[in-house]
């Protein structure tokens, strides 16, 4: 699920704007990027600015991935880092590490598209660019 959304700018064109002005003119209407919220757009929210589309999708990306073994976070399941339970302790201490290095390459791509040094990605490419992760018994049976 997505971390934000893409929604008409209704602040720029008003309600009696769209869609039939737009629409007769063959125009898409001004949009701005909002954050989600228990799965709806905050349409009132006044649009996030491009970093922080890039910074939610990316937290959204680490949560997603600590979900697939039902944790709540990634904040969650880094809490496991020092658990009593081996397998906790290791997925603790994997995701940790990934998520460092998620997080240390998403913000030294993000400064250099500030700096003009390259590109700015669509947030779908950016997450591609991302580390992969892979669970630590994925990790086990590739070494046996």
């Amino acid at each position: 699920m997505s971390a934000t959304k893409q929604v008409i700018d209704y602040d720029r064109i008003g309600k009696k704007g769209f869609p039939r002005h737009y629409a007769a003119l063959g125009l898409e209407p001004p949009m701005k990027t909002v954050p989600v919220e228990a799965g709806e757009p905050v349409i009132e929210h006044p649009g996030l600015n491009p970093v922080d589309v890039y910074r939610l999708e990316t937290q959204a990306l680490i949560d997603a991935k600590a979900s697939e073994r039902q944790y709540d976070s990634g904040a969650t399941l880094a809490s496991y880092v020092n658990s009593t339970i081996e397998q906790w302790a290791t997925e603790a201490q994997v995701f940790v590490a990934w998520r460092d290095a998620v997080w240390l390459y998403a913000l030294a791509e993000l400064d250099k598209v500030q700096k003009g040094q390259r590109d700015q990605p669509s947030v779908a490419d950016f997450l591609a660019e991302l580390p992969a992760f892979e669970w630590p018994d994925a990790l086990i049976s590739q070494s046996e």
